[in-house]
């Protein structure tokens, strides 16, 4: 079956929408503001549910009393547990989700995203490396661990598929390839290391928001801070490459430095969120095709539509784990993992369909 959807090139470029605020003219359209304003405000909402639930319930005027400083009742429910949690959840979803828009984007393929090109399993490698073969105990130091593994590994499906005549196909080629490499380098690190240890290094594979704290809000915030704009301006290239190699090059696009500059942000977008809460599959994957298909422009890269689907995603997978089985607080990789195969099956089926 080919790898090949409908995100391949269209034969002619879709004509672009201007969205006017006051003196400046942004790339955008008002269905696209609405839907993004929309996911934001829905992923807000969800936030206030999972803090209105819990064991220690707290109303919504309750939180913002909190937070403005109106009352000191609620500091340890509201600032040090549930607010910072919500927090990294909103940002790290948001840079997931912009993550796999540029890759997408980039790849002409529904499958582009940090956990195909190989950059999740490079992570998960690096991080096992640190834990099982140096002793790596604390959690900033095992993310760095992993940044630097998941790094590499980009670095190499981009070295390997520089020169193609379709960068992105090769990509996604690469990265499968790579990965299932990488993912057996893991399995080998922890069938070699004791019980105790596997256990924690499996529980930090997972991806998970238990812990979450003020410096973590403070990591994932600043990161978002710096690589969204970045990502948004990529977008406006990525959408000439869309045409293919030949005519986005006619057109002035350097494709190199393209291919290079989304990779590095894409993947500096992923590290960010390993660095705030460990590898969480499947939201770069999912966020940009349903926030593409709410906006309706399936053919060109919705980054901010994107981060605000990924936001919504990654609050109510967590609001499922922490509610929806009683007391067991599950890690939201977990949840993602799960929602996620059921989509992946479903896209590849649909696209089996297409291919009959």
């Amino acid at each position: 079956m080919s790898t090949r959807t409908d995100l391949d090139p269209p034969r002619r470029l879709p004509e672009p929408s201007t969205l006017r605020l006051g003196p400046w003219r942004v790339l955008a359209s008002w269905r696209g503001a609405l839907v993004t304003l929309a996911l934001a405000c829905c992923a807000v909402l969800i936030v206030f549910a999972t803090l209105g639930t819990g064991p220690l319930p707290v109303n919504p005027s309750e939180v913002l009393d909190t937070v403005l400083r109106r009352t000191d009742e609620f500091d340890f429910v509201v600032l040090d547990i549930g607010l910072p949690r919500a927090c990294v959840a909103l940002l790290v979803g948001a840079g997931l989700g912009a993550a796999g828009s540029l890759l997408q984007a980039l790849t002409r393929n529904p499958l582009g995203s940090p956990d195909v090109i190989g950059f999740d399993s490079g992570a998960a490698a690096g991080a096992l490396v640190a834990m099982l073969t140096l002793g790596v105990s604390d959690r900033t130091e095992t993310a760095v661990f992993a940044i630097a593994g998941g790094g590499v590994a980009a670095l190499v499906v981009f070295l390997l598929s520089s020169g193609a005549r379709d960068t992105g196909y090769r990509i996604i080629l690469i990265g499968i390839g790579l990965g299932a490499l990488l993912d057996s380098v893991s399995a080998y690190l922890l069938t070699r290391s004791g019980v105790r240890e596997s256990m924690e290094a499996t529980r930090w594979l997972v991806g998970s928001l238990n812990s979450s704290d003020w410096p973590d809000v403070i990591v994932a915030g600043l990161g978002l801070l710096i690589l969204l704009p970045a990502a948004i301006a990529l977008g406006r290239q990525l959408r000439l490459v869309l045409l293919g190699p030949e005519v986005a090059s006619a057109l002035g696009v350097r494709l190199g430095f393209v291919t290079g500059a989304t990779l590095a942000v894409s993947v500096a977008l992923s590290a960010v969120a390993v660095l705030a809460a460990g590898p969480i599959s499947f939201v770069a994957l999912a966020a940009p095709q349903l926030a593409a298909r709410l906006v309706g422009q399936r053919r060109m890269p919705s980054v901010v539509a994107s981060a605000a689907m990924g936001s919504l995603l990654l609050t109510a997978s967590d609001l499922i784990g922490s509610r929806a089985f009683g007391d067991s607080d599950l890690p939201v990789g977990v949840i993602t993992g799960g929602v996620g195969g059921v989509y992946l099956a479903w896209l590849l089926s649909r696209e089996w369909r297409r291919r009959m």
